[in-house]
């Protein structure tokens, strides 16, 4: 394929395929598909993800057995893994008040939003993020909550919930991804059956990252898509207010 789809189209050509073809596919394709990604909405722009882009066949292998050698894992011809960094908060955290610092002395942002940023980063996100091993997150449950009768407030604010923004964020990227090679006839199978500590170790990764998925990615083939594609009926989840 040589032109690009455009979304409408790149989201309905888009499957969970299985089985893919043995013909390689453009490894820098998928490079700019990743760039897509990482443009992908998030929470607080704290941007805790990591994506690891991998061709090397040996790796592939690897990483296809501890896949439990599922068929799209086993036919890929590329797999990228998004990986969960919340471990970075603080670094991010800093890195976007370096930004918007940046960026009040290059354009006209007001002194008020100047500073709103600031506080957001230097002392909202630390609230959220900040624990010593859950214990403080049942502190802050408690004292949200209890503000909560009162006046609408925060109430993920705990271990658990942080974490879970967290993987929110990295599927909303992961998606930003599947899309986009979709728009380039590239064909992907988002894959939660892997054994997350063994992939971890095949790629070397931090021992706080998280797998969020693995992607298996290559081009389809007829055998590839086990069937048509099923929905519930959209009446059945829409409600209009």
């Amino acid at each position: 394929m040589n032109e690009e789809m455009n979304v409408s189209d790149a989201i309905n050509y888009r499957r969970s395929v299985r089985i893919f073809d043995k013909k390689n596919i453009d490894s820098e394709k998928v490079k700019n598909c990743l760039v897509n990604a990482s443009l992908a909405a998030n929470s607080s722009n704290l941007q805790l993800w990591e994506f690891v882009h991998i061709e090397n066949k040996k790796i592939l292998k690897k990483l296809s057995n501890v896949c439990f050698n599922q068929n799209a894992a086993k036919t890929a011809n590329q797999m990228v893994v998004v990986v969960v960094r919340k471990d970075l908060w603080k670094e991010r955290a800093k890195w976007n008040i370096k930004q918007i610092n940046k960026q009040s002395i290059e354009s006209d942002i007001t002194i008020k939003r100047l500073n709103q940023a600031k506080t957001y980063y230097n002392k909202i996100i630390p609230t959220l993020y900040f624990d010593v091993f859950g214990f403080l997150g049942i502190l802050k449950n408690l004292i949200f909550q209890t503000i909560g009768l009162f006046r609408p407030t925060m109430r993920q604010v705990t271990r658990t919930d942080t974490r879970i923004v967290a993987h929110k964020s990295a599927a909303l990227a992961a998606q930003n991804f599947m899309i986009s090679m979709a728009g380039f006839g590239y064909d992907t199978c988002p894959m939660e059956g892997s054994d997350t500590l063994r992939v971890k170790k095949i790629l070397n990764l931090n021992k706080k990252a998280e797998i969020s998925m693995v992607i298996a990615c290559g081009l389809r083939t007829e055998k590839g898509i086990y069937g048509k594609q099923l929905r519930v009926p959209f009446d059945e989840i829409y409600t209009y207010i």
